[in-house]
C-alpha cells in the first residue's frame, strides 16, 4: 500500500487532486492518504514539518501547498508570498528526502517565465530573462522549488517531479474581492453586479492581455498523470537541469473576451468598461504544453463548461465565501 501525503489539502488544487485520490481509493486501490490541515501543522516551521516526516513517513509527497493571489495581492505582500513559498518548499522537499521519499511532486505557477518570453511558453524558456515585477517574489520563489527538486535529484538520487500550471480555476478556488486571481475575481464582482441591476462593470486594466485557463480538475489529473509516469519516461522527456513540464488547455483569450463570457454565465447585462490606470500585467502567457502531449495527456474541459461548474459551486458555497 502505497502512503501518499498531499500538502495544501484544503486549497483548490489540492482538494482536487485529493478527491481523485479518494476516488482512486473508493475504485479498489490500495492507498493510505494523509492530509494535515494549517493549524494542525505549518509548513513554514522546519522543526514541526520535521517531525511530522518522522512520524509519518509517506511513500509519496505532492507539494500543492503554497501562498497565492492575484495582482493585488502579489504587489501588496510580496515578503509574505517569496518567504513563505520559500520556506514550505525547503521545509517539505528536504524532509521528504530525509526520511527516504523517493517521489515527490511539486507544483509551481507559469509565472516563472520571462515577461518577454515567445509565446507560447516552453519549458526552456525558463531562467533566459526579466520576470514580471508584479509578482517577480512568488515567481522566484516557484523557480527555487524546481531548482531544489532539481538539486536533490542529482545528488541523492531521489525522483522528484515539478509541473507548471497555466492559470487555474473550479470549485474551491477564491473568491475574494481584493486577494484573488483573475477569474474568480470575475465571477464574484458580475455574479453581484447582476444581482443588485447594475449597469456597468469596470475590470482592471485594457483588457488586452490573453491568458490561458485550465479547470482544476484537469489539473488534478494532469497532475497523477505525471505522477504516476514510469521514471524512464519522464526523464526522456525532460532533462537534469530542466525537468519541470507544463500544464495547460494550450489555447488562450483576451481579459475582455473572458468577460464577456462570465457575464453571459453569471445574467450580467450591463456594459463592461476597462480601467486603463490599473495594471494589466504580462501582456500573454500561454504555455506550450507540447511535452505533456507528447507524453500522452491534454485538457479535456472547455473554458465555457468549466465557467458554469464554477458558478454552480459559488452559488452553493456562498455562505462560506462571506465568512
Amino acid at each position: 500500500m502505497r502512503k501518499i501525503y498531499v500538502a495544501g489539502h484544503r486549497g483548490m488544487v489540492g482538494g482536487a487532486i485529493l478527491r481523485h485520490l479518494q476516488a482512486r481509493q473508493a475504485a479498489g486501490e490500495a492507498l493510505a492518504l494523509v492530509t494535515r490541515t494549517h493549524a494542525e501543522l505549518d509548513l513554514t516551521h522546519q522543526q514541526a514539518v520535521a517531525a511530522f516526516f518522522q512520524a509519518e513517513r509517506p511513500d509519496v509527497v505532492v507539494l500543492a501547498a503554497a501562498k497565492v493571489g492575484g495582482i493585488h495581492a502579489n504587489n501588496s505582500y510580496p515578503a509574505d508570498f517569496i518567504y513563505e513559498n520559500l520556506m514550505i518548499e525547503c521545509n517539505v522537499i528536504h524532509q521528504a528526502f530525509a526520511v527516504g521519499v523517493t517521489r515527490l511532486l511539486q507544483l509551481g505557477s507559469s509565472c516563472i517565465y520571462p515577461r518577454a518570453a515567445a509565446q507560447p511558453m516552453r519549458e526552456g524558456a525558463l531562467l533566459t530573462g526579466v520576470l514580471e515585477p508584479t509578482n517577480e517574489p512568488y515567481a522566484v520563489a516557484k523557480i527555487a522549488g524546481i531548482k531544489l527538486c532539481e538539486s536533490y535529484n542529482r545528488q541523492h538520487g531521489t525522483d522528484y517531479r515539478s509541473i507548471m500550471p497555466t492559470n487555474l480555476y473550479g470549485p474551491g478556488d477564491n473568491f475574494h474581492p481584493q486577494n484573488s486571481h483573475v477569474l474568480p475575481a470575475l465571477i464574484r464582482r458580475f455574479h453581484e453586479a447582476a444581482q443588485a441591476g447594475a449597469d456597468v462593470v469596470t475590470i482592471w486594466g485594457t483588457g488586452q492581455p490573453r491568458r490561458e485557463f485550465l479547470h482544476v480538475d484537469d489539473m488534478a489529473e494532469a497532475s497523477l498523470f505525471v505522477l504516476d509516469l514510469p521514471g524512464s519516461a519522464y526523464q526522456a522527456m525532460t532533462e537534469p537541469m530542466l525537468s519541470h513540464i507544463n500544464v495547460g488547455s494550450g489555447t488562450d483569450l483576451p481579459i475582455l473576451d473572458l468577460a464577456h463570457m462570465v457575464a453571459e454565465v453569471t445574467g450580467f447585462a450591463g456594459r463592461i468598461e476597462t480601467d486603463p490606470a490599473k495594471p494589466d500585467g504580462t501582456a500573454r502567457k500561454l504555455m506550450d504544453v507540447s511535452r505533456l502531449a507528447a507524453l500522452g495527456w491534454r485538457a479535456r474541459i472547455n473554458l465555457r463548461d468549466g465557467l458554469a461548474d464554477t458558478y454552480r459551486w459559488f452559488l452553493a458555497h456562498q455562505a462560506q465565501l462571506r465568512q
